[in-house]
């Protein structure tokens, strides 16, 4: 439910761009994209944030992150309303914050949760390259979690959307098998299980990854992985996986 209500809204802010340019150039309002922009990119960071903290209500990631975008975005609009005054460059203001944080981590708040994966569409019909991998450019959300589905070489660039490759359903083949997913923004779940060894390069610009036991959270972040018997193994994964703004998770059970 979570993914699908802010995906509508990200809809419907493109279509309300696009109507608002139209009309602009029609010269049938006196607005301007500049008008407008002080408005649109601190409500974009309350929107990630309200998506990552309802994944974060989940269990599916931190709660941290979230709660700053939230918090930098609101003030940033209270800016624009004349409410107080703070421009995108006093963000350095909002360092006592990690102390608040830190404190409360180490009171326990928030407590983690089990983790809960959300399936929410089939599997896409991907087309296969000059390489032999399967790639495509999509738009939304898409799982792979049917019994039994077969890992290929995939190469997918995901506009916006949630992804999720359960490999504790599928049939891996005995060989080394690549997996790359970048994207603009959304959030990557991978499940693996304990039997197959991998290895992960992990990047987001602007949000949360977490691999195993390890979380980076923040602006540029980069985590990387590697099983103990990843070099000596005939069948192992290798993912490549990077988003602009989102959550990476890679979990093995």
């Amino acid at each position: 439910m979570g993914s699908r209500f802010f995906r509508s809204l990200f809809a419907i802010a493109i279509v309300l761009l696009g109507v608002i340019l139209v009309l602009e150039n029609l010269d049938l309002v006196e607005w301007t994209i500049g008008d407008w922009w002080p408005y649109i990119y601190p409500s974009f960071f309350i929107l990630v944030g309200l998506k990552w903290l309802y994944k974060a209500f989940k269990g599916l990631n931190g709660i941290w992150v979230p709660l700053f975008l939230i918090i930098f975005g609101s003030l940033l609009l209270l800016d624009q309303f004349n409410y107080i005054i703070f421009e995108f460059w006093d963000v350095y203001k909002l360092w006592p914050m990690v102390l608040v944080f830190i404190g409360l981590s180490y009171l326990g708040i928030p407590r983690k949760r089990q983790m809960k994966i959300f399936y929410e569409s089939n599997d896409p019909e991907l087309n296969t390259n000059k390489d032999g991998e399967k790639e495509r450019v999509i738009f939304g959300d898409y799982d792979y979690s049917k019994t039994n589905w077969k890992v290929e070489p995939t190469n997918i660039w995901n506009v916006v959307g949630d992804h999720t490759m359960d490999f504790t359903k599928a049939f891996i083949p005995d060989q080394d098998t690549p997996i790359t997913i970048h994207g603009l923004a959304g959030d990557i779940n991978i499940i693996l299980p304990h039997h197959v060894d991998f290895s992960v390069r992990a990047t987001v610009h602007a949000g949360e990854v977490v691999v195993i036991d390890q979380t980076s959270q923040g602006i540029n972040r980069t985590l990387i992985y590697e099983t103990e018997g990843y070099e000596q193994a005939t069948r192992k994964l290798t993912f490549n996986l990077k988003l602009n703004a989102g959550s990476i998770r890679v979990d093995r059970i």
